[in-house]
């Protein structure tokens, strides 16, 4: 009986940390598969459809950014959440893996303890079953069970983290909520997080939300110095 704890890819195209890595996950109750590079790493998604990938950013027929935009134009294969790994550390390198579609960003080196720890939380919140009931804001739908948003009746394409996130925000409807306390519900760290990740993940959800949807109100308003607010437009 398999008796492991999720399905994991690692794409790494270094030999050494590929399998190091490989290896610790292994021993720490995951089921791994490995591949070095892009072309690889996409015969392997569709070939055993892992519940999360990690993925370096710089591979030697693609880099990871352009990789997980590939996963997220593919309907069935744009829920699986990616972890990117990385030597990169600026704000605008983290803030292009997160728009990519990519749902956590860890910088090279890294300790295994922490990553397996964002590897189980984003498991966590994007495993379980949801709630029932969908949930509406003005012309904002979102469906837990079937896992779709729309805006408008248009549908709005979103990573498993953009998603989370979006359902807290709907869930506290009117009430303002912290940047830990989104970093806390979202990304479910059992340690300090990096608060700025919060700011990318509603800019681009923002952006998302607006596209196409000249017209309608802005819903997510940021409250100065305390969080941010999903609202109902008056009227």
């Amino acid at each position: 009986m398999d008796t492991a704890e999720a399905s994991l890819l690692v794409v790494d195209d270094e030999p050494n940390i590929r399998e190091l890595l490989s290896a610790s996950l292994r021993f720490a109750g995951f089921r791994v598969a490995s591949a070095a590079t892009g072309a690889e790493a996409v015969a392997q998604v569709a070939r055993s459809r892992p519940d999360l990938v990690v993925l370096d950013v710089m591979l030697p027929d693609a880099d990871g950014f352009s990789l997980v935009r590939r996963l997220r134009d593919d309907s069935e294969r744009d829920k699986i959440p990616v972890i990117f790994l990385t030597a990169k550390d600026g704000v605008d390198d983290k803030i292009n893996g997160l728009t990519a579609g990519g749902d956590d960003y860890v910088t090279k080196p890294f300790s295994l303890e922490e990553l397996i720890a964002r590897i189980r939380a984003i498991l966590r919140r994007t495993g379980g079953p949801a709630e029932d009931g969908r949930l509406v804001v003005a012309d904002l739908e979102l469906d837990p069970i079937g896992h779709q948003v729309t805006r408008g009746g248009r549908p709005v394409s979103l990573s498993p983290t953009e998603f989370k996130l979006l359902e807290y925000l709907m869930t506290n409807t009117g009430r303002v909520v912290s940047k830990m306390q989104i970093l806390d519900h979202v990304w479910a760290y059992d340690f300090g997080g990096d608060l700025s990740i919060v700011e990318s993940y509603i800019s681009y959800l923002r952006r998302k939300m607006d596209s196409g949807a000249e017209g309608s109100p802005k819903l997510i308003h940021t409250v100065r110095g305390i969080g941010y607010v999903l609202r109902r437009p008056a009227g």
